[in-house]
């Protein structure tokens, strides 16, 4: 593929010394067999060379198939690790956007990231099929969440918005339906106001509580056509209810998600959990620092269950921090803002 070199002047790019030690340079060339992927590979205007450079404080120049890298020892290391697992995401057809680049390049400084992004089939893929694409991890601490779904019976979910707590419990619980793993998928959340106050809202029940179940619809759709979905609403395969519906049932053969879940009280906590039935998986998401429990005074449900039963055998925690924030990167910096870099 015939394609004008980058022009850019390796010589004006000048990476921040470390105060602490002198930084060794290196430089190393890449060179890739499949031309046609070159396109995507680079982006337009060399937009994902660019968003590599910035992140990585590292210069790139091409020039047909082939890439030169230099800068500081460890970034152009990385900046190889994530340049050759863009192409890889190419060559087995999956999407490379702004988003996943920037995942990889997260990724590319843990010493799990070979394990996470490897495309060869030496290893068992960390993945998720669904009728309408294949989900891999964004972050290291979505690779062990995805472990997770597939090991534990109930796990428990924390942390900001943003990290997929919800939307790979979705897609984990979509790919089970699918193969028949599971008889039904029961999505819930309580059905509490975000701070505001909505005032009386029109309908009957499902006109009424849809506004709050809503993200999970959302997820559900990204991950099945819309005809499934409704076909299997409409058959109960798949069932998308408040909390307060689940009293009084037993949910055998079931993916259950329970979503919002630090707006729970202690007594709809310990309703929803001992709700579990046999061959069933549930998973509790919540960010324990975004509790509108009415009152204000009334300790999270979530809260509460994470201390009796971390550690309990059958049970999987996983925390998330703004570090594994998935969407624009704006949103990893606005929670540290909030809550500080531990968020």
């Amino acid at each position: 593929m015939a394609r004008k070199p980058a022009q850019r002047d390796p010589a004006s790019f000048t990476p921040p010394p470390s105060p602490q030690r002198e930084v060794r340079r290196a430089q190393v060339d890449l060179s890739f067999d499949n031309q046609s992927l070159l396109g995507a590979l680079f982006g337009q205007f060399d937009a994902n060379l660019v968003q590599v450079e910035n992140r990585l404080g590292v210069f790139i120049s091409a020039r047909g198939n082939q890439l030169h890298i230099e800068g500081p020892e460890d970034s152009v290391a990385r900046a190889r690790d994530v340049l050759k697992s863009m192409y890889d995401k190419l060559s087995i057809g999956q999407d490379l956007d702004q988003g996943a680049i920037e995942a990889l390049i997260s990724m590319s400084d843990e010493p799990t990231f070979d394990g996470i992004v490897d495309a060869e089939p030496k290893g068992p893929p960390i993945m998720i099929r669904t009728r309408r694409k294949t989900i891999v991890p964004r972050s290291a601490m979505q690779a062990t969440y995805m472990r997770s779904l597939v090991r534990d019976d109930i796990i428990f979910a924390l942390g900001p918005a943003g990290t997929g707590k919800t939307y790979l419990a979705v897609a984990q619980a979509v790919a089970q339906l699918i193969t028949g793993s599971v008889q039904r998928l029961i999505l819930s959340r309580p059905a509490v106001e975000a701070g505001e106050k909505l005032g009386f809202l029109p309908g009957d029940m499902k006109d009424k509580v849809d506004p709050y179940l809503r993200p999970l619809y959302d997820a559900l759709y990204d991950c099945m056509p819309p005809e499934q979905v409704e076909r299997r609403l409409a058959s109960g395969e798949i069932e998308i209810a408040p909390i307060a519906f689940m009293r009084g049932r037993t949910l055998a053969d079931a993916f259950v998600i329970l979503d919002e879940a630090q707006n729970t009280t202690r007594e709809q906590m310990k309703m929803f959990l001992t709700r579990f039935g046999q061959n069933s998986r549930m998973v509790v998401c919540g960010d324990p620092r975004q509790v509108d429990i009415p009152g204000g005074d009334r300790m999270s449900g979530l809260a509460d269950a994470v201390e009796k039963l971390e550690g309990v055998e059958g049970f999987g925690t996983i925390r998330f921090t703004a570090a594994d924030v998935v969407r624009h990167p704006i949103v990893g910096r606005i929670v540290e803002a909030y809550e500080g870099p531990s968020a």
